[in-house]
């Protein structure tokens, strides 16, 4: 044997000797509990990983590992429904940790509507729409998405501008809260749809009623809530890829997702998307421009761990949409031949581009929040966000000024929140908050039109606290208080004729600080004290069957439209005009609903009252005359209020491969003095029919019959204009509810795997199968033209 084999094997038994010397007696012990309220976690598993060694906490909460080695070991611990802990420890003697899972994890389970989705509230009514049904709208928009909840419908100017409508409420009365931001879009029009892209949202929560007062404390109609994926706390990547096309409009639309994020936490997501339509149809002819494109894109990173995190989010929208040619009438005469004749004034051949009217909006979102989780106590979230909305509407006028907008608005916003989540009891949670924001409007004064909406400065300030009560199994009962401050500070110029008229001189003389030849500068500052409150409760009648009781009080201030408005809506054929000495609306609101869950049947009945006292509405009363002929005026009115109604939600299976599907709602508005309101969406029912077949590569295809009656109670604002021509009367029926219809859909999709990890899921549709002509009452274009014919989408989803 040589040297260098003697020297090796004595090495060898060295080391043997040495490793049989180390020490193995250290024993490794612990308590496992939960972070919130320190209760022992019984049956946690403590792995350590690098030596394969495992225990389980007993009934106290409590492990022991024996016999492990002087050194470094990696230790795994997890639980049922709990967040797995992975961290290093050094072993040079015995070691006692105490180890805190989040034990509240459980609560993110989410499955289909036919399941328990995971809500935001309790008690409220409350619907999650899922990211398998809103991958279906990937080309059109947040309200036809909503649409799908039993009682939300929208009104719409056209097709492409639909603003949601819960409970026939809409506009300022609903809040829409995207990924914990409040939008600030000038919501307060009709024809201004939310600036959000559908295709960003994962999940959508639309709670009827003030039943989020964390959120919002002046959401008499309801709160949308849209949230982004998920972080999911491991080294992954995956996405997704959207392509759709389809016939009306020859429109085409693709998105793409990606999602990054590390077992350290860290996390960045995108999401971008484009969608384009040239002229849509009606069954008989062309709708004359009303292409449209958007451009989305939301980004957002971060770090999220359980005891600590932050994300920074930013969202932008660009829109252009076209506004129908033959909406844009010139005086009262041309409203009265578009509804006589039925059809548009202007109709042409099929394009992409987009002329006059349209509008041109902007939207820029920036959010940054940072959270911190303290043991036995609770979660401190603080939240920054700023809001730049940019819109512009095009008129039809001639020369020089059809390249300037005839309304220019330019909106900033800057909110801040602070919020404390006190969770370490899970019988008894409490939550706590405040909010400030600041809020900028400025209306270009160059438009060549007198300004609509003027100069203004907002301030709110905002607090609340909600508690939730699980008294027993069977019993839940949560509350909610709320305060807001708002003050609006506006600049504002009235035409001395105007200003008497309404008889401003006697009531605000105060506030004039200017006089220019026939008008008046003015400093309208308006403070609003508003208090908002719920109560509610949640009883678990058996194990399939579920009782929910709520009320809640509302404050809702004026918004700008409805305080200043002044001025004149081309495409509407009117002048609106508001009102400084309107109030805050007051609305209580009560409403119960029965569950009933089954393997095969799931059935919701929703039922609710709504008492609002000075509503705010808008009515039409007097006329104006202009060098283009007579003008409607709309007025700003406000009166005592009553709705009611019935929402029915229910899936039954047929067979086992059968679905049917109802979605229906009923709902009636009336006056004090029994008048109906405007604008209460008729009863709908919606059926399907639904075969589906996992063994097919996961098929389903549905038939959809959509069946919405004629409002059959409504107020009469018919009016009459004398032709100064001929001295005759024309009537003008703006009130008349156009007749019932029903449609047919059908829908088709199918899953196929392409790779380990990767999928392509196809889904054809044809909307309006029988090219039914028709029309919507809460279409504000319905005087001018029927709505959509029949329509073939076809979209690709690859999924990686």
């Amino acid at each position: 044997m040589n040297l260098k084999s003697i020297v090796l094997v004595l090495l060898m038994i060295f080391t043997s000797i040495s490793l049989k010397a180390q020490d193995c007696k250290h024993t490794f012990s612990g308590l496992v509990e939960d972070f919130h309220d320190k209760s022992p976690l019984v049956g946690a598993t403590v792995f350590i990983k690098n030596l394969n060694k495992y225990g389980t906490t007993n009934a106290q909460g409590k492990f022991t590992i024996e016999n492990i080695c002087t050194g470094k070991i990696i230790v795994e611990v997890s639980h049922l429904a709990c967040e797995p802990q992975l961290f290093e420890l050094t072993i040079n003697k015995d070691l006692y940790k105490v180890i805190d899972l989040e034990h509240h994890l459980e609560e993110l389970h989410e499955v289909n509507v036919k399941s328990e989705t995971k809500k935001e509230t309790k008690t409220a009514q409350e619907t999650v729409i899922t990211s398998n049904t809103l991958e279906k709208f990937a080309n059109l928009s947040l309200g036809d998405a909503l649409k799908e909840v039993s009682g939300v419908s929208s009104i719409n100017t056209g097709n492409t501008i639909v603003k949601p409508m819960i409970n026939g409420m809409l506009g300022s009365r609903v809040s829409i809260i995207n990924n914990t931001v409040r939008l600030q879009d000038q919501e307060w029009g009709i024809e201004h749809a939310p600036n959000v892209d559908v295709n960003s949202a994962n999940k959508i929560s639309v709670i009827k009623g003030a039943g989020a007062l964390a959120y919002s404390g002046d959401a008499i109609g309801g709160v949308v809530l849209i949230k982004p994926s998920r972080v999911i706390k491991k080294d992954t990547l995956y996405g997704q890829t959207v392509f759709g096309i389809q016939t009306n409009g020859m429109g085409y639309n693709t998105s793409t997702k990606l999602n990054k994020s590390y077992d350290s936490g860290w996390f960045m997501q995108f999401q971008g998307s484009y969608k384009a339509n040239g002229d849509f149809h009606t069954p008989d002819y062309n709708l004359t421009n009303t292409g449209s494109n958007a451009k989305g894109l939301t980004t957002r990173f971060g770090k999220n761990n359980f005891e600590s995190g932050f994300e920074v989010f930013y969202s932008f929208l660009d829109s252009k949409i076209g506004i129908l040619r033959g909406s844009a009438v010139g005086n009262a005469f041309d409203l009265a031949r578009a509804i006589e004749t039925g059809i548009p004034s202007v109709i042409e051949d099929f394009r992409y581009s987009i002329d006059l009217p349209r509008q041109e909006i902007t939207h820029h979102l920036l959010k940054a929040n940072y959270y911190k989780r303290f043991k036995n106590f609770g979660k401190l979230n603080l939240q920054y966000d700023y809001q730049y909305n940019q819109r512009f509407e095009f008129d039809v006028r001639r020369g020089e000024l059809k390249f300037i907008p005839a309304i220019d608005l330019t909106l900033q916003t800057h909110s801040f929140l602070a919020d404390l989540n006190l969770d370490s009891n899970s019988n008894r949670k409490y939550n706590f908050g405040i909010m400030a924001r600041y809020q900028d409007n400025f209306a270009d004064p160059s438009t060549g039109v007198r300004r609509l909406i003027p100069d203004y400065n907002k301030y709110d300030l905002g607090a609340y606290a909600t508690a939730e009560w699980l008294l027993s199994d069977q019993l839940t009962t949560d509350a909610a208080i709320r305060y807001d401050f708002n003050r609006i500070d506006a600049k504002k110029f009235y035409r001395k004729f105007r200003w008497e008229e309404r008889g401003y001189d006697e009531d605000f003389s105060d506030i004039i600080i200017d006089e220019t030849g026939t008008q008046y500068l003015t400093n309208p500052v308006f403070d609003y004290h508003n208090f908002s409150a719920s109560l509610g409760a949640q009883l678990k009648l058996n194990d399939n069957s579920s009782l929910i009781t709520n009320y809640s009080l509302t404050n809702r201030p004026p918004n700008p439209a409805e305080l200043f408005s002044d001025g004149l809506h081309h495409s509407a054929a009117r002048y609106e005009l508001g009102d400084l000495r309107f109030d805050k609306e007051v609305s209580n609101r009560f409403s119960a609903s029965y569950k009933y869950n089954t393997d095969k049947t799931y059935f919701l009945v929703e039922a609710f009252y709504n008492n609002i006292r000075d509503y705010i509405y808008l009515k039409p009363f007097d006329f104006i005359e202009t060098i283009r002929g007579p003008y409607a005026v709309w007025e700003y009115k406000q009166t005592n209020a009553q709705l009611y109604g019935i929402d029915v939600t229910l899936n039954y299976d047929i067979a086992k491969n059968l679905e049917w599907q109802n979605n229906s709602a009923f709902i009636k508005g009336y006056e004090s003095n029994s008048t109906p309101l405007i604008d209460i969406p008729p009863f709908t029912t919606i059926n399907k029919i639904k075969y589906s077949n996992k063994n097919w590569y996961d098929f389903s295809a549905t038939v959809k019959s959509e069946w919405v009656f004629e409002q059959n109670e409504w107020p009469d604002f018919n009016f009459t204009v004398v032709d100064r021509l001929t001295n005759e009367e024309v009537a003008i029926n703006i009130s008349n509810p156009p007749p019932a219809y029903h449609l047919l859909h059908f829908n088709s999709e199918a899953m196929f795997p392409i790779g380990k990890s990767t999928s392509l899921n196809i889904n054809f549709g044809i909307n309006n199968i029988f090219n039914l002509n028709y029309r919507n009452y809460l279409n504000q274009l319905r005087f001018f033209s029927n709505e959509l014919g029949r329509n073939y989408t076809l979209q690709f989803t690859f999924k990686y």
